[in-house]
């Protein structure tokens, strides 16, 4: 019996829907911020602050959900708290579009009915917090080594996916109708569309399996020895399940029991991967658009233009990350970004805005999204040891997202110092990145999740 990758292929799909809830979720805002800003800010006379608050209220979710995933993922195992994680997403979808569910009156703005709206934001933000930690950990701990690298890198294509996918559902919302109409009911139907996907995932999965190495660590060996043998195949799963108990019984489990530095690595490739600017740069786009007299469709060019540079470059790392490796992918995307934000720095410094800008910020879109946007997720799936990765995971995602934050509230303040500054210091975090990987990152390429553990026993 051969390895069956249309088995693992199929499984793979399905917990990428979970990626895809993570970009509808994230990008779901977009189209229905302005709606939300008439309906219960503005029209309560409220501040700025209250605005910026509410439509960034997911990403105290995500801090949140990231935190948990951890403890469900280890105690619950993995396929359930995918589950609770897509419930989550259907709970936020529905209470996100009607936000007066059984409490309010429909169409009456009031502080009650803000402060509902952010409950269900932020119960989707939670969903994405622990989609974006436990998606990765399942492809991971499913794949056979030899294509895990492209199988969790599809996580990633889910996610910009996800992105682009509901750009388009709330153009199709709002295309041809009254402002009037979207303030009222367009803004609602953005957010209910999300129900669909989520509902979808939560039935797909009561399809897949646990994961072998989940199962292993509850003493559940023979269904481990199961699901790895329709894998992998007869032959090379009665070896992988013996490495797998190995590293679990000769070991305490305690965080820091392979040494902190593999705690470290996890956690700078979190940081790193928000500190190079990627949310920021996605955000500035538009004003070069408009920069360059484009009209009221610029903002629909633009993510259309972005979204497709972001899938095409996630494709290239997808294809690439088995057959080069993780470092060098990730080390030529940290130059690559470092090009591209140094130069919007100096052309920001002499106030030169034009195609050239453009340019620029997509040479940098592109190295991010062919190195640290998926190969930053495939590392944090494989480099932790077996007995601690649902913990270590989940300590990496809070960082990631707590750098995201960190990094997008201080975004407009840095601007207001100065563009060129700004735009510096994030190609200093590229230079960084790249030291950091080239002295510290250990290659995975073609390693089993079992082997990876013997290079921390070191």
């Amino acid at each position: 019996m051969k390895q069956n990758k249309i088995f693992v292929f199929a499984i793979t799909i399905v917990a990428t829907l979970g990626g895809l809830l993570f970009g509808y979720d994230t990008a779901v805002i977009s189209g229905a911020e302005k709606s939300v800003q008439a309906f219960l800010i503005d029209s309560q006379g409220l501040s700025t602050l209250i605005h910026g608050l509410t439509i960034s209220s997911a990403l105290i979710g995500c801090i949140i959900g990231g935190a948990l995933s951890g403890l469900l993922a280890s105690r619950i195992g993995r396929k359930k708290s995918l589950m609770v994680a897509a419930m989550l997403f259907f709970v936020s979808a529905l209470g996100s579009g009607y936000p007066e569910f059984l409490f309010f009156p429909k169409g009456e703005a009031s502080m009650g009915l803000l402060y509902m709206f952010n409950f269900y934001r932020i119960i989707g933000g939670i969903g994405v917090g622990m989609a974006s930690a436990i998606c990765p950990m399942y492809i991971g701990e499913i794949a056979p080594a030899e294509i895990r690298g492209r199988l969790v890198s599809l996580n990633q294509f889910a996610i910009i996916f996800g992105m682009l996918v509901v750009y388009f559902v709330n153009w199709g919302i709002a295309n041809g109708q009254s402002l009037e109409w979207i303030n009222t009911v367009g803004w609602r139907n953005m957010f209910l569309s999300e129900a669909i996907p989520a509902g979808l995932f939560g039935m797909l999965l009561f399809l897949v399996p646990e994961t072998p190495r989940y199962l292993s660590l509850k003493k559940k060996d023979d269904q481990a020895l199961h699901i790895l043998t329709k894998i992998n195949g007869s032959e090379k799963a009665k070896g992988i399940l013996e490495d797998i108990r190995n590293t679990i019984e000769h070991h305490s489990g305690k965080i820091f029991s392979y040494g902190k530095i593999v705690i470290i690595i996890g956690i700078l490739l979190s940081v790193f991967q928000q500190f190079v600017g990627i949310n920021v740069a996605l955000y500035y786009a538009p004003r070069i658009f408009e920069s360059m007299g484009a009209g009221k469709d610029a903002s629909m060019m633009q993510t259309v233009v972005m979204g497709l540079v972001n899938v095409i470059f996630t494709v290239l790392a997808i294809v690439t990350v088995d057959k080069w490796g993780r470092k060098p992918l990730l080390m030529v995307g940290s130059i690559g970004m470092a090009v591209g934000m140094f130069a919007i720095s100096a052309l920001s410094f002499f106030h030169i805005i034009g195609i050239g800008t453009l340019v620029f910020i997509i040479i940098y879109t592109a190295s991010f999204m062919m190195s640290w946007g998926p190969i930053c997720w495939v590392l944090i799936s494989e480099i932790f040891p077996n007995k601690i990765r649902g913990r270590a995971v989940a300590i990496a995602v809070v960082a990631q997202w707590a750098a995201n934050y960190l990094i997008s509230s201080t975004y407009p303040a840095m601007m207001e110092f100065s563009g060129g500054v700004t735009y510096g210091f994030y190609g200093v975090m590229s230079i960084l990145s790249f030291i950091f990987v080239w002295k510290m990152v250990p290659e995975t390429k073609g390693k089993t999740l079992e082997e990876m553990e013997n290079i921390w026993k070191k």
